[in-house]
């Protein structure tokens, strides 16, 4: 067995082991198998960065990237809702497909071992199938009319077939409140719990907020516009929303695992909501995303005081102008300098592997797991990463 040797002056593992300084990763070279992880010996030279486990890219949606450079910035989710629809069909498959593995092969090379991915379609599964990255798809569904529920799910668990036939992991999933009548919501939330997995864009925008507590707003006025249906106004949080109809669909509690994603306009009262019912829930934060759109950022000191299962996650090329975990973090570091950097890159692996229940071979660095090896150039001298860091796949 031929075994390689990296070092770095901060070697974080996302492991017991916490941050090591000038520390050593060996690896088995054939199969990317870790063999032992430590400090290096007095007098050892030490490579300059840090070294990772592969990252997890913990909400994406791949599918998207032909809409790379295609939508303006800072209209909110109504103005971003309305380019989605002008401009997300103009590219045919072959594209699409071109373009899918364009943006996962150079993931994989920043060095992304798994991703929280999104589907509309099945023009993605074929890359995703061969690629070496491993996905778990969420096949969202969309259908604001109360009559539109029943072919919305024929189509999806047709999709599904599909997914099952192609041989990846997937299972349907709702989308959010705003484009769902609350029988789809329902319906569709069933359908991920019954599969074990589920993903929901929650509490993205004060837009939404405001269309589920008083029924106005820009969202609100969008979809009249459109001559659309809108939830029903609670008088209460979008999240608040979702519990309620996730009981119409299964009594609670849930012990699936349920991937919550932006919480954005999060607040305690809603944590404590999703905690009361929700066993194994998982927070995505975008923040490059949120920027893009309407120049706002999840609540992290409220969702760290809670001790929240944080993941870091990209959204997609409609919304972000890379797909670069390491500028997210840098992002994060920018606005929320208290948090530490073994934290952040905590969010941008171990949560995600453990939410994807990919743990026992991925998310950190320790002797007999397989989860791909990362090097960051360009840190600053605390370690952490900045606007010009690199990342690279060393395994």
């Amino acid at each position: 067995m031929a075994t390689i040797r990296v070092t770095a002056e901060y070697v974080y593992t996302s492991a017991p082991a916490g941050v090591i300084r000038n520390g050593y990763v060996e690896f088995d070279e054939a199969d990317g198998t870790i063999i032992a992880v430590g400090e290096c010996a007095a007098g050892e030279e030490v490579t300059p960065g840090a070294v990772t486990p592969g990252l997890v890219n913990g909400h994406c949606h791949i599918e998207l990237s032909h809409l790379h450079g295609k939508f303006r910035k800072g209209t909110g989710m109504a103005g971003f809702i309305d380019q989605i629809n002008e401009l997300r069909d103009w590219a045919g498959r072959e594209e699409k497909v071109r373009l899918t593995k364009l943006w996962m092969d150079k993931m994989w090379a920043a060095g992304v071992s798994a991703m929280a991915d999104i589907s509309n379609d099945d023009s993605s599964f074929d890359v995703k199938k061969s690629h070496d990255m491993y996905t778990r798809t969420f096949l969202e569904v969309f259908g604001s009319e109360p009559h539109m529920c029943e072919g919305v799910m024929a189509d999806v668990t047709a999709l599904n077939a599909v997914a099952d036939q192609t041989g990846i992991d997937a299972a349907p999933t709702p989308h959010s409140c705003y484009t769902m009548s609350p029988e789809l919501l329902s319906a569709s939330a069933a359908a991920g719990l019954a599969k074990g997995f589920l993903s929901y864009h929650s509490q993205e925008s004060q837009e939404e907020e405001d269309l589920l507590r008083t029924g106005s707003g820009a969202m609100y006025e969008n979809r009249k516009r459109s001559g659309m249906s809108t939830p029903p106004v609670t008088g209460e949080s979008s999240l608040k929303y979702f519990i309620q109809r996730l009981a119409a669909a299964a009594p609670a509690p849930y012990s699936q695992h349920i991937l919550l994603v932006h919480n954005v306009c999060l607040t305690q009262e809603d944590i404590d909501a999703a905690k009361r019912v929700m066993k194994n829930v998982y927070w995505t934060v975008c923040p490059l995303s949120n920027i893009f759109i309407h120049n706002a950022l999840p609540p992290i000191p409220l969702m760290r005081v809670n001790s929240l299962d944080i993941m870091l996650g990209t959204d997609s090329l409609s919304s972000n102008d890379d797909l670069d975990m390491v500028k997210e973090m840098a992002c994060i570091h920018e606005n929320f300098p208290e948090v530490p950097m073994s934290e952040i890159l905590t969010w941008a692996t171990l949560n995600g592997a453990r939410f994807l229940k990919k743990d026992d071979v991925m998310g950190s660095l320790e002797a007999g797991k397989k989860p791909g090896i990362v090097r960051i150039s360009n840190i600053d001298g605390d370690g952490y990463v900045t606007l010009e860091s690199s990342s690279e796949r060393i395994r």
